[in-house]
């Protein structure tokens, strides 16, 4: 899934939690107009969608790195996160209530109400990430550390040990770059010229704007109408950009 269309579902699920907030009515907004609630909530809900996304998807980039467990990381960035959010609430909260400084009692106990909200959304969209990612390295399997091919590409030694293969793809997602192997797939903050050039000239191409793919892993080709995809090892699928499809199909690839 590319970042485009992440981000659109994302926020197609986040009108939805900012919808149901605006029904119930918590901490005592039920009794202001439907309108005015609806409008509160889902720039709420935007807002923290928007100081919490960036956030967790760090941490699910440095947890490799960090050889650390990525739900305990989620849940210290949701910890931090939640005080620039809830100046956020705070001042927003002047829509019900007049412009005042919080006692120490009162700043906590928002604190905790704030931390609470933004817990459960962030535990929403984790448990989504894993149901949408099937060849991920989360269910990659046992963990084992392969031995480094001498002619393995520099890309390579980026990668956690138990993923580390020549790649079979890379997708670009916002500023990071999935790279896909046979054992599973992580992100590595880098550009995806980077990543291209750190390759070391595994034969591939890039077949679309946002996604390389080794010739060696297209073992099928899905047309539907003027869209071709490739059909990758492990299930993946790249899309293939209309002005590259003449030239790839000419070279032998579909």
């Amino acid at each position: 899934m590319n970042g485009a269309r992440r981000i659109l579902i994302d926020c197609a699920i986040i009108f939805g939690v900012g919808l149901v907030l605006a029904l119930v009515g918590p901490f005592g907004s039920f009794a202001a107009p439907f309108e005015l609630r609806l409008l509160y909530w889902l720039a709420m809900s935007y807002a923290g969608y928007f100081l919490y996304f960036p956030a967790m998807r760090g941490m699910s980039a440095l947890a490799p790195r960090l050889q650390l467990p990525e739900p305990a990381l989620w849940a210290a960035a949701c910890l931090v996160v939640t005080l620039p959010m809830s100046a956020v609430v705070w001042t927003a909260n002047f829509v019900w209530h007049p412009p005042r400084w919080p006692t120490l009692e009162q700043a906590l106990a928002h604190y905790c109400n704030v931390l609470i909200m933004g817990a459960l959304v962030c535990a929403l969209f984790w448990f989504a990430r894993q149901r949408h990612r099937p060849r991920d390295e989360a269910v990659a399997g046992p963990v084992t550390e392969p031995a480094m091919e001498p002619s393995m590409p520099r890309l390579a030694h980026r990668l956690p040990p138990h993923l580390r293969a020549a790649p079979i793809a890379l997708e670009m997602e916002d500023h990071y770059v999935r790279v896909h192997t046979a054992q599973g797939s992580t992100l590595l903050l880098m550009r995806m010229r980077d990543a291209v050039a750190e390759l070391d000239g595994l034969p591939g191409a890039l077949v679309h704007r946002s996604w390389w793919v080794a010739r060696d892993a297209v073992q099928g080709v899905r047309r539907e109408g003027r869209n071709v995809r490739l059909q990758l090892a492990g299930g993946i699928e790249a899309p293939v950009a209309r002005a590259q499809a003449p030239g790839l199909e000419a070279e032998g690839w579909f």
